[in-house]
């Protein structure tokens, strides 16, 4: 009791007055985000990347995939030339005379796409598994636990590129192959926080007035188990961007019409030893800014969650 006063007296500092109890913890949790350098300047990279990929059919250049914007003789022009036609290219072209801009402002938007799509899909399929595990036990939770550690026994790459193998090149089978690849990490980590959560006092009385078993999940349980599923979930998008990213350079990715940064990266690593680096080079600064953006905003986001590290 007495360290409940205390914590309440401690959130009242500092913070605006006439701020509801749930506001005022927002406020706190904003405060405690934003106190870092680093945490800031990731937030600053991801708010910029996310701005690129959603605008970027407004602000690129040129649509990088329409043959009909595309000119031959424009291929490998270094960064700062300008075409034919007197269109300038800022970062330069590759060997068909796409524009190395417009391509990143364009494989960010798949990038992005692919790593949120598969680790809000994956989160969604491995936290249901691993509650579900947590608060039923007995053999269930031995058989989900079992093939939770067949799958982690395989590493993500092999894993991914045996469902592409099967199911072939595009987006949707990247965001397939990725899914299957990550569910495991979130039902595992599911599960441990929600066994510990299972012994406190709410869910047993939650229990004792016969609240069905979906209702203990979804409104008692869960809310609980979302702070590390949350951290794991931002971390994951930066692991499923680069995964994809490797995917794609290895040629199992996205097709040649549906452009990432992976796949930029490929189109120039055969011109590499020519002299002609703009044509990976900035794709690959371009991918290294998006996942050190958003690790770094999950890297706070696990302090600022963590109750052990709240100020």
């Amino acid at each position: 009791m007495e360290s409940k006063i205390v914590a309440q007296a401690e959130s009242s500092d500092n913070v605006p007055t006439g701020q509801t109890p749930a506001r005022t913890r927002i406020w706190r949790a904003l405060r405690h985000f934003f106190s870092s350098p680093a945490a800031l300047v990731g937030f600053i990279g991801l708010v910029v990347v996310l701005f690129i990929a959603i605008f970027a059919p407004w602000i690129a250049p040129q649509n990088p995939y329409d043959l009909m914007q595309l000119d031959i003789m424009d291929s490998r022009l270094p960064p700062g030339s300008e075409s034919f036609s007197g269109v300038p290219y800022v970062l330069g072209t590759d060997g068909q005379g796409r524009d190395i801009l417009s391509g990143i402002m364009y494989g960010m938007r798949t990038s992005l796409i692919v790593g949120i799509a598969s680790a809000f899909a994956a989160a969604l399929i491995g936290t249901t598994l691993g509650l579900m595990a947590a608060y039923l036990g007995g053999r269930t939770e031995n058989f989900m636990m079992r093939l939770v550690d067949l799958q982690l026994s395989f590493p993500t790459i092999l894993m991914a590129l045996m469902v592409l193998a099967i199911l072939g090149n595009g987006v949707t089978n990247v965001v397939l192959a990725i899914i299957v690849a990550e569910w495991a990490t979130y039902a595992r980590t599911a599960r441990g926080t929600a066994l510990v959560e299972r012994e406190k006092e709410y869910i047993e009385a939650a229990r004792c007035l016969r609240i069905p078993g979906h209702r203990v999940l979804l409104r008692h349980l869960l809310p609980n188990c979302l702070a590390p599923i949350i951290v794991i979930a931002t971390m994951q998008v930066a692991r499923a961007i680069g995964l994809e990213a490797t995917l794609s350079f290895l040629g199992l990715g996205a097709s040649v019409t549906q452009p990432s940064l992976g796949m930029l990266i490929s189109n120039g690593y055969q011109y590499l030893l020519s002299g002609l680096y703009w044509i990976s080079f900035y794709p690959g600064i371009a991918l290294l800014i998006t996942i050190v953006s958003i690790n770094l905003v999950g890297d706070r986001l696990r302090d600022v969650l963590n109750p052990r590290n709240a100020r």
